[in-house]
């Protein structure tokens, strides 16, 4: 966990567009310069639909989401479509709003970690359960379905993505009034089809957990294995949640920093090197204010009320299991003794 990431300084000595191989074959260019990341993540010539990635590639072996036309969501769409289905989730998951909800969000983080007792691995069950429990508590999901997200979002990264996408939609329908599932209902079109309004509430539950989730392995390990101060917004500098940005790709030829990209080209922004951790743009990460509430949360109930709570393992020999290519880290285990 102590070793330093060799990947952004090398991306740094490339220039500000490197050109790599893709997973899939062919070339990716990846933005490492802070104000050109900016400009690239707001261009409207280099989009985010799938549906414009290199007509050879497998999007299987890239990781791709189905295209906008098969499943519109947050993160394949567009323009004008996007920037209305944003204007009905972001008010969701304002600032005010999760401000609001601290309380709450302290008392699901305290209640949980009280469950634990003896030496326990929290990546073997908190880092994952903890988004999720905070999450479906707002969107009104009767907890007993916890454990079946649990599952779904760990078959996701693992197994049969279509099986565990909709586990988590079914779960998505059980939302009751009160919770932001219904009035995410309300504040979409009338005539929205009740699959696609289940795709958007599967799209919250599992965006809410794989963010969380491995900084939440970091920020405990360094909250009770150092002294640091600025511990949550330092903890996602060094460690955001993916390395890069989501995929993108040139909806025409265009150029960056003297670079002739042809059309299809996919991009990628190197978030982690730059220290953009939720991105920029009009795709600016609808969650990030939740994200943070979470973090603060674990931080001040770990200081607050659960004074004695150590690692059981010394700081230096924790590990952190790097997936590559645009997958992010997590830590392989993290051994504690919450009292």
């Amino acid at each position: 966990m102590t070793e330093p990431d060799p990947v952004p300084a090398a991306l740094r000595e490339g220039g500000p567009v490197v050109v790599a191989d893709a997973p899939a074959g062919g070339s990716v260019w990846i933005v490492t310069d802070e104000d050109l990341a900016k400009e690239v993540l707001s261009d409207p010539r280099i989009v985010k639909d799938p549906a414009m990635a290199p007509l050879d590639w497998d999007p299987l072996k890239v990781g791709l989401e189905p295209t906008a036309a098969q499943r519109p969501s947050l993160t394949t769409m567009d323009g004008p479509a996007h920037a209305a289905l944003r204007r009905a989730q972001a008010p969701l998951l304002t600032g005010k709003r999760i401000r609001e909800q601290q309380d709450r969000i302290e008392e699901l983080a305290r209640d949980l970690l009280s469950s634990y007792s003896g030496v326990v691995d929290l990546m073997a069950d908190f880092t994952t359960r903890y988004p999720l429990t905070v999450l479906l508590d707002m969107m009104a999901i009767p907890p007993e379905n916890v454990d079946k997200a649990m599952d779904a979002c760990r078959q996701m990264l693992s197994g049969d993505q279509t099986s565990a996408i909709e586990a988590l939609m079914a779960i998505a329908a059980t939302g009751r009034e009160g919770g932001i599932a219904a009035e995410l209902r309300e504040r979409l079109p009338v005539d929205t089809p009740e699959e696609e309004v289940r795709y958007h509430l599967f799209g919250l539950i599992f965006a809410s957990q794989i963010t969380t989730d491995a900084a939440l392995g970091f920020l405990v390990a360094r909250v009770l294995g150092t002294s640091d101060a600025d511990l949550v917004e330092e903890t996602l500098r060094q460690h955001p949640p993916a390395p890069f940005s989501l995929w993108r790709f040139t909806a025409e030829p265009l150029e960056i920093a003297g670079i002739q990209l042809p059309e299809r080209a996919p991009v990628l922004v190197d978030i982690g090197g730059l220290g953009l951790t939720f991105g920029a743009g009009p795709h600016f990460c609808v969650g990030a204010q939740l994200a943070l509430a979470e973090l603060r949360a674990v931080h001040t109930v770990l200081r607050r009320d659960f004074p004695s709570a150590r690692l059981a393992a010394p700081y230096e020999d924790l590990q952190q299991v790097v997936f590559g290519g645009v997958g992010g880290s997590r830590l392989k285990e993290l051994p504690v003794v919450l009292g």
